[in-house]
């Protein structure tokens, strides 16, 4: 392989002298074994990096190569993982001084990414045919279909995924959070409205990484739902095109930002789905309790009931409250405050 390479980069060099020559090993650009003494003075490594931990024993072999060949090293394919991973892992690089590539979108319909295209429904129809079989669309449905999904991959169509760039920039360097979108009280507020922020700052989440590749045990979905955010919470798609806040686990919780209009005692009505009894309290980021309610069984994931938590003390402008699951299993559609 490192014979053609030199090939290539001789052919290259008799045209351009000027620009830098990328090599990349075997496996996924980590594997030089075998690399001779670099034959160009314009070079780069490449590696990828997927599911490992983020710690400089992953970085390694790549840092190895740097000392040895005094040549830079570039992290040309990453993405696939939460928004905790990408923090962690661009906070890692910028500390050795490794620029990198991120998919800007991987798969159709994913959360992942800093962009997004869902499927259409005739898109799906061709899914279900490959998959299934069944009757056969014609070659004008499949390809009107198909220059559609082409067609909303131009980046003026795409979904832009807010909670992605924020991981990918602000978090990096601020540990701080901020609203997701601009909740008012009195109003309604949906359970995946959650701020903006770090794990553990805006929410707490005990199952929020993929990391396969360091530990097979710890192969994890994240957010299980696949649906709208990139945080360990986990996000479905309900009846009606309803989201809901699912899986959830005693300790965890959520934060909201909340512009409330008069300080005073308010009433939570709390929209939530459990098939056994449960509890929600509710704290500011200063730990201060301001209210617990018990949850009775609705019977079922997606039969939804109202529970009422009154004589909640908001002050007036912004406030940062928690809802703070006490048992595993509810799941919550949001809450409206009156």
């Amino acid at each position: 392989m490192w014979k053609l390479q030199k090939e290539i980069t001789e052919a290259i060099r008799t045209v351009d002298k000027k620009h830098i020559i990328i090599l990349e090993g075997n496996g996924w650009g980590n594997n030089y074994n075998g690399l001779t003494p670099l034959w160009d003075d314009n070079m780069v490594f490449s590696f990828h990096k997927y599911w490992n931990n983020n710690d400089d024993a992953t970085l390694k072999f790549a840092l190895d190569l740097r000392e040895k060949h005094n040549a830079p090293i570039w992290l040309g394919e990453t993405g696939e993982n939460s928004n905790v991973w990408f923090t962690e892992l661009i906070r890692l690089l910028d500390r050795h001084n490794i620029g990198y590539a991120f998919w800007p979108m991987k798969k159709i319909d994913n959360i992942a990414g800093i962009t997004n295209v869902k499927i259409t429904p005739e898109y799906q129809k061709l899914l279900d045919y490959w998959k299934n079989g069944g009757e056969k669309p014609s070659k004008e449905f499949a390809e009107k279909t198909l220059m559609q999904i082409a067609d909303n991959y131009k980046f003026n169509n795409v979904e832009i995924k807010s909670d992605v760039i924020d991981a990918m920039f602000r978090q990096t360097t601020d540990g701080s959070t901020k609203p997701f979108k601009n909740l008012q009280a009195p109003g309604r507020i949906s359970a995946t409205d959650y701020d903006l922020g770090r794990m553990g700052a805006a929410y707490l989440d005990k199952d929020f990484v993929n990391l396969w590749v360091s530990d097979p045990a710890k192969r994890s979905e994240w957010n299980s739902g696949n649906q709208l955010r990139n945080d360990g919470v986990d996000i479905y798609k309900g009846k009606n095109n309803e989201y809901y806040v699912g899986k959830t686990e005693n300790g965890e919780w959520l934060q909201y930002t909340i512009n409330v209009k008069d300080g005073k005692p308010y009433t939570f009505n709390i929209n939530y789905a459990s098939n056994g009894p449960a509890k929600i309290r509710v704290e500011d980021t200063s730990g201060k309790h301001l209210g617990i309610i018990a949850l009775q069984p609705t019977g079922g994931n997606e039969i939804w009931k109202t529970a009422s938590l009154k004589g909640i003390n908001l002050k007036k402008g912004e406030n940062k409250i928690r809802i703070y699951f006490e048992n595993e299993g509810v799941n919550l559609k949001g809450f409206e405050i009156k």
